[in-house]
């Protein structure tokens, strides 16, 4: 199961709201608020000071749209990706005006414009250099251009851009980015246009670029108490809200020369206790965690698990000092602190070289979330 704690995320929106000072703070909820429900998600972060929302598709944007309109405020909802020009109308149409599009190409705006019906607001992407999505310098004028002739049926509220590498404080790239963007805002303005809402800084980007705290600022995984990166650990203190915890379903002794799991990657060297824990990697836990090192806790001990992972279940080594205390129905916990010990989705990222974010997304939908 997965214990989320709304309270954390209401904490940790507060503490970034006040290092984000002038600018609003815009909570991401997107991938079902980074695994930890969507929902419980952005009513924490309202609660916390958030005065925006922002999502990734048209049904996430739906789902947090009512949220907002439940609580009884003003929210808009900003949709981070531009949607495809022949689902324009569709979207349109289902999405009631608190949601804010983004655009980034003529066809996507032309699209939107058609199917807009009264005024909406927008919100353009400029391509800076993550080359993702956005306007680049040599299509800036077409799209500012394709805005102005959409005339009361788009809204340009704001402007925006994605930095690539700001959990990385010392690379000069994001301040190369920033002067881009900079200069694209003086083209949009050059227009006749206004660029209203102007926005750059992600997580990292409030952490550790206070030039890119705009207007707004679109804070993600430190919403959730994790930081965007090891090098911005500490900048802000943050809680976790998420801890995913098992339970021991049996134990055995694994004499010597005897493997544990499929493909007989890991072998006993010496009588080794091993438990099974009911978690695996349909639901999240990546096959080769035990191969990378991944640990769990156990009554306050790391063990590590071994062998890989399987659909259902994973298999981990018991610390020796409890070998006589385990048994089946203790819990194990995956990500969280149990005694002394805490292993963080930061500390799993590192060992599957691979990023917070994902070890948090892919916790999947068939574990339980329990509101703590």
């Amino acid at each position: 199961m997965a214990r989320i704690r709304p309270a954390a995320i209401e904490d940790n929106v507060r503490r970034l709201a006040e290092r984000a000072g002038a600018a609003a703070l815009c909570a991401v909820v997107k991938a079902d608020g980074y695994g930890h429900g969507a929902a419980a998600s952005a009513r924490a972060a309202l609660a916390g000071g958030a005065s925006w929302l922002a999502v990734a598709t048209v049904s996430e944007a739906l789902e947090i749209a009512e949220v907002a309109r439940e609580t009884g405020c003003n929210t808009p909802v900003l949709m981070l990706s531009e949607v495809a020009p022949q689902l324009a109308a569709e979207a349109a149409a289902q999405c009631p005006e608190r949601v804010r599009f983004t655009v980034a190409s003529v066809a996507g705006v032309r699209a939107l414009a058609s199917a807009a019906g009264a005024e909406r607001a927008v919100h353009l992407k400029v391509d800076t250099g993550m080359h993702r999505m956005g306007a680049v310098p040599e299509e800036l004028e077409a799209v500012v251009g394709a805005l102005r002739e959409a005339g009361s049926d788009l809204r340009l509220e704001g402007v925006w851009t994605h930095l690539a590498v700001a959990d990385a404080p010392d690379d000069p790239f994001t301040s190369q980015q920033l002067r881009r963007f900079d200069q694209a805002l003086a083209r949009v303005r050059g227009s006749g246009l206004p660029a209203g809402v102007v926005h750059a800084a992600n997580s990292a980007g409030l952490l550790a670029h206070p030039d890119a705290c705009r207007d707004l600022v679109r804070a993600g995984i430190a919403v959730y108490g994790v930081p965007p990166s090891p090098e911005l650990d500490g900048s802000v203190p943050l809680e976790p809200a998420m801890e995913l915890v098992s339970r021991v379903t049996a134990v055995r002794t694994v004499p010597p020369g005897e493997s544990v799991s499929y493909g007989r990657h890991w072998w006993a060297t010496e009588p080794t206790l091993v438990a099974t824990v009911a978690i695996g990697y349909a639901d999240g836990i990546q096959r080769n965690s035990g191969p990378a090192g991944v640990e769990v806790l156990v009554r306050g001990r790391r063990c590590p698990i071994v062998g890989v992972v399987t659909m259902d279940q994973l298999m981990v080594a018991v610390d020796p000092a409890i070998s006589d205390q385990v048994t089946q129905g203790d819990e194990v916990v995956l990500i969280g602190r149990q005694g002394a010990e805490e292993i963080t989705a930061t500390e799993i990222a590192q060992r599957l070289d691979t990023i917070a974010y994902e070890v948090l997304t892919s916790v999947s939908a068939r574990v339980p979330r329990v509101v703590i």
